[in-house]
C-alpha cells in the first residue's frame, strides 16, 4: 500500500479547489435553464417535487462527500504517477471519469431502464466535473 504514503504529499489547497470546482460546476449544470429542465424531465420530477423532497443534509452530504473524496483521491494518484501538468491531470482524470464514472451510469441506468437522456446528462456532468478536478490538481502538483 505504498500509494498511501502519497496521501501525506499531495497539495491541499488544489484538493480544496477541485472540490470548489466540482461543486460549482454540478450547480450550473443542473441549473433548469442549463440542463436541470431535461434532467428533471428525464427522471419524471418537477421543480415543485425536489422542492418537496424529504432529505435535506441526507441528500446533500453523501454527495459532497463523494466529490471530497474524488478530489483526494485524484489527488493521490496524481502526485503518485508525477503527473505536474494541467494537461496531463487532466487527460488521466477525464480517462478515469470515462471509464469509472460514464461506466457506472451505463451499466446501473441500462438495468434499471431511465431514459438515455439521465445517462447523458449525469455523465456528462461527471466527466467534466472529474477532468476539471483532474486540472486543477495536475496544475498546482
Amino acid at each position: 500500500m505504498d500509494w498511501l504514503s502519497y496521501f501525506f504529499q499531495i497539495n491541499w489547497l488544489a484538493v480544496l479547489l477541485a472540490f470548489i470546482a466540482s461543486m460549482a460546476i454540478g450547480f450550473v449544470w443542473y441549473l433548469p435553464a442549463v440542463l436541470g429542465k431535461r434532467w428533471m424531465e428525464a427522471v419524471g420530477k418537477t421543480e415543485d417535487d425536489l422542492r418537496k423532497s424529504e432529505g435535506g443534509a441526507g441528500i446533500w452530504v453523501p454527495m459532497m462527500a463523494a466529490a471530497a473524496v474524488t478530489a483526494v483521491l485524484l489527488a493521490v494518484l496524481i502526485s503518485k504517477l508525477g503527473l505536474d501538468t494541467a494537461l496531463a491531470g487532466g487527460w488521466f482524470a477525464f480517462v478515469l471519469a470515462v471509464v469509472f464514472r460514464v461506466g457506472g451510469h451505463l451499466i446501473h441506468n441500462g438495468f434499471a431502464g431511465r431514459p438515455a437522456a439521465v445517462t447523458l446528462i449525469d455523465s456528462g456532468h461527471d466527466v467534466l466535473a472529474v477532468t476539471a478536478a483532474g486540472v486543477i490538481i495536475g496544475a498546482m502538483s
